[in-house]
C-alpha cells in the first residue's frame, strides 16, 4: 500500500517555471502547486519534459485531486482509504473516441499486471478484447485541450512497432486520476522485473512521459518535389510522428531522430531549390539516409522545434535505441 501513497504524491516532476516561456499559467499558482505536491514527496519523482500547456493541464487536475485526497478523503492519514493502485488489477468504463467516426462511446477497460496488458472491449459482455496494449510499451498523458475534456487522457502503445493512440475521458476527475495512477503502478512493477538492479530513482522517469513537443508543421515527401502539406506533429522522445488530425489513431508516418554521433543534424531553413511551401520558417532534419523538410508558421515555432530536436540529437543513443533505428530503416 506504500506504493499507492508514493505514486499519488509524486505524479510529475515539478519543473522550474523559469525553464519555460509559460504564458498560460500564473507563476504564484505554479509555485503553490509545487509546494503542495512536494510536502510529502518521497522516492517516486517523475522526470518528464513537457510543454507549457501540458504542465498547466496536468497541474490543475492533479493539484485538485491531491488536495481532495489529503484533506477531503484523508487518504494520507488512513491507509485503508487509499485507492489500491498497486493491486495489479483494475476495471471500469471510460469514454473512448472512435477511430473512424470520432464519437466517444462507453467502453470497458481492464488493466491486468498478471496478463501484462491493458485491454478494452467494445461490448460489456464481450469475451474477446478489441485491443490489447502491452504494459511494456504503454504510456499515458493528460491532454484536456486536445481531447476537449478537462479529464482527457491520451494512451499510447506500440502495435507492430508503430504508435497507436487511444483518447479517453471520464466525467469524474478522481476516476481518471486513479486510472492514470494504476497505469503508472503497473509500469513500475513491470520495470522492477525488467530491470532488477535498478533503483526507484532510475525507474520512475520511465513510468509515463509527456510529449516533448506537439504542433502543426508543413512537410513534403522524400523526393522534395511534392507540395508541402499541413500535418500535426508529435515528438515522443526519438519518435517524430505526423498525423492528418491531432486525434488520429495512427500516424501517417514516423521519423527516427538519432544522435549527432550517428550523423543526425537539425538545420534552420530549407535547401535553396525547395518549392511548394506556404510557411516561411523552414527546418531540415539530416539523417544518414535522407533529409526531412518541414516548415513552421512562425519563427517562434521554428525555434521551439529546433530546440526540441537539438535536445534529442545532443543525447547519445542508448543500446536499445539502435534496434529501434534499425527497424525504421527497414520499414517498407
Amino acid at each position: 500500500m506504500q506504493c499507492c501513497h508514493l505514486l499519488f504524491q509524486s505524479i510529475i516532476t515539478l519543473l522550474n517555471p523559469a525553464t519555460y516561456s509559460c504564458v498560460f499559467c500564473d507563476h504564484t499558482k505554479f509555485q503553490t502547486t509545487r509546494r503542495l505536491l512536494n510536502q510529502s514527496s518521497t522516492i517516486l519523482i517523475v522526470d518528464v519534459i513537457v510543454t507549457s500547456r501540458q504542465i498547466v493541464a496536468a497541474l490543475v487536475l492533479l493539484r485538485e485531486q491531491w488536495i481532495r485526497a489529503k484533506y477531503e478523503r484523508n487518504e494520507f492519514e488512513f491507509i485503508e482509504k487509499q485507492e489500491p493502485y498497486s493491486a495489479g488489477y483494475r476495471e471500469g468504463f471510460l469514454w473512448k473516441r472512435g477511430r473512424d467516426n470520432g464519437q466517444f462511446l462507453s467502453r470497458k477497460f481492464v488493466l491486468s499486471e498478471r496478463e501484462g496488458a491493458l485491454k478494452y472491449f467494445n461490448k460489456q459482455d464481450a469475451r474477446d478484447p478489441k485491443a490489447i496494449m502491452k504494459i511494456e510499451t504503454l504510456n499515458a498523458t493528460f491532454q484536456p485541450a486536445k481531447i476537449g475534456n478537462p479529464c482527457g487522457l491520451q494512451i499510447t502503445y506500440l502495435k507492430d512497432n508503430s504508435t497507436r493512440n487511444i483518447f479517453v475521458y471520464h466525467s469524474d476527475a478522481k476516476e481518471m486520476v486513479d486510472w492514470f495512477n494504476a497505469i503508472r503502478a503497473a509500469r513500475f512493477h513491470y520495470l522492477q522485473v525488467a530491470f532488477p538492479g535498478a533503483s526507484d530513482e532510475e525507474l520512475v522517469p520511465k513510468l509515463t512521459r509527456s510529449f516533448m513537443k506537439e504542433g502543426f508543421m508543413e512537410k513534403t515527401g522524400p523526393k522534395h518535389t511534392e507540395g508541402f502539406k499541413k500535418r500535426w506533429f508529435t515528438m515522443d522522445d526519438r519518435r517524430l510522428m505526423y498525423f492528418k488530425d491531432p486525434l488520429d489513431a495512427y500516424a501517417r508516418g514516423e521519423v527516427f531522430i538519432g544522435s549527432k554521433e550517428n550523423s543526425y543534424t537539425v538545420l534552420a531553413g530549407l535547401p535553396p531549390s525547395t518549392q511548394g511551401y506556404h510557411w516561411n520558417h523552414g527546418i531540415t532534419i539530416v539523417t544518414p539516409d535522407r533529409k526531412f523538410l518541414f516548415a513552421c508558421e512562425t519563427e517562434a515555432e521554428q525555434q521551439d522545434w529546433i530546440a526540441a530536436f537539438q535536445r534529442v540529437i545532443n543525447r547519445p543513443m542508448r543500446p536499445q535505441e539502435y534496434a529501434v533505428e534499425a527497424h525504421f530503416k527497414h520499414k517498407p
